[in-house]
């Protein structure tokens, strides 16, 4: 192989009468290296994005809901119990323990009960539709972020006893309906008693306490908190919940443990993993990442075209020296390698420059944050950057195949060449 290897390094360094080979071969190069560096720094990004908008969804949203087909559920203490239990019975068994991967306990962190009011909020200015979560108090932070608080207090402050009850707002609903903490606003349910003149909502004033951002528009703008023993007299459901919200260790395996709890409560109860409740949007994100590798990986298409048009010209160039050679005693499968070494070293080259920029570029974007993008739209301020290793593999590896593939033809056509016929055209 030393032979091959340095009539490839020969054939690469460029002489006055071979310069626009050279340059060919430089332009290859930078090709792959933009097109690697590009790659890298995109699918980060894309992949920063889709990380930010993970933690920013299991920020408000809990990993696991567990709920029932029946409606409001009764008794809901045991069910929590035997929610909470399931870990060390199915550890008994070899069940929870093997399914999870872990030597012993659950893998449920934490659990809080809920209810949900779809209802209007009024303020007397301005009314707003509203997802009203009921929650309690002492568990709710445990399991999910209710918020950043920007004004009074946060859903602690829920299990005050004083009168009208308290709710905490978003913090575009509370801009939308024009109230500040102190002020007091109504909560209007579509369905109430029945009156000689008709149906007539069930409205129930309550306190604003606190307003709180989390950082998301959607939310912000749609969300409030009551307490869960106001949210089950409003809904007429006392003593009875409308699910569980669950927090996880592992929540790449949160679905596992949705399957398992699903099948040992048994019907009417079904639960649900983060991943299936935002199924959507992260196969989007995932479909987009892989039409951008797609599009990118075309700069380095490009590059290799580079690649086989230096190397053919090359081989053109080189025609006699490669018949002597072969006169000489070199074998086909040598003129072969040489070539290949030759259009291989280019894209090992290009990779390299590319992978080291790209990684760079990454770390700075990462450290300084100098982009800056609209906050309201992506919900951060400046580009996040995620680089993952395996990433950065697949790409590089990926560069060097499609180099080392485009150098197969011109490799072949130097090997086939006939010495006689060469040296006498020469």
């Amino acid at each position: 192989m030393r032979f091959e290897w340095l009539i490839a390094q020969r054939y690469l360094r460029s002489k006055k009468k071979e310069r626009f080979i050279g340059l060919n071969s430089l332009f290859a190069t930078i090709g792959v290296a933009v097109g690697v560096m590009a790659l890298i720094v995109v699918i980060s990004v894309m992949g920063g994005f889709e990380n930010h908008l993970r933690t920013k969804i299991l920020g408000i949203n809990s990993h696991v809901i567990v709920r029932s087909y029946a409606g409001a559920i009764a008794g809901w203490k045991e069910v929590e119990r035997r929610i909470l239990d399931l870990g060390k019975e199915a550890e008994g068994q070899g069940g929870l323990s093997r399914l999870l991967g872990k030597g012993e306990g659950s893998e449920i962190e934490a659990i809080t009960p809920f209810v949900f009011v779809q209802a209007l909020v009024s303020s007397g200015r301005a009314v707003s539709g509203a997802l009203i979560r009921g929650v309690d108090p002492a568990t709710i932070g445990s399991v999910i972020e209710t918020g950043q608080v920007v004004a009074g207090r946060g859903v602690e402050q829920l299990s005050s006893t004083q009168r009208p009850p308290a709710i905490v707002l978003g913090k575009e609903i509370a801009r939308s309906l024009g109230v500040a903490v102190g002020q007091v606003v109504s909560i209007v349910l579509p369905t109430g008693t029945v009156t000689p003149v008709g149906m007539m909502p069930k409205i129930r004033p309550f306190r604003v306490v606190g307003i709180v951002t989390t950082g998301m528009y959607e939310y912000d703008s749609s969300l409030a908190f009551i307490s869960l023993a106001e949210a089950q007299r409003l809904m007429g459901i006392e003593g009875r919940i409308h699910g569980f919200e669950l927090k996880v260790a592992d929540i790449y395996r949160a679905d596992e443990l949705a399957e398992l709890i699903q099948k040992r409560l048994g019907y009417p109860y079904w639960a649900m993993d983060w991943q299936r409740m935002s199924r959507s949007l992260f196969s989007a994100m995932e479909l987009e990442k892989l039409a951008m590798f797609i599009v990118l990986t075309l700069i380095v298409l490009v590059a290799a075209f580079n690649i086989v048009s230096s190397l053919t010209m090359l081989v053109m160039d080189k025609r006699q020296e490669i018949a002597i050679l072969k006169a000489m005693g070199a074998t086909d499968g040598q003129i072969l390698r040489i070539f290949i070494l030759a259009g291989s070293t280019i894209g090992l080259v290009g990779t390299t420059i590319g992978t080291a920029g790209g990684i760079i570029v990454c770390q700075l974007l990462s450290r300084y944050k100098f982009i800056k993008i609209p906050k309201e739209v992506y919900y951060t301020d400046t580009l996040p950057i995620l680089l993952v290793p395996w990433w950065v593999v697949v790409i590089a590896v990926s560069a060097l195949l499609i180099c080392f593939v485009a150098t197969i033809y011109p490799a072949r056509k130097a090997a086939s060449i006939n010495p006689s016929q060469a040296l006498r055209a020469g």
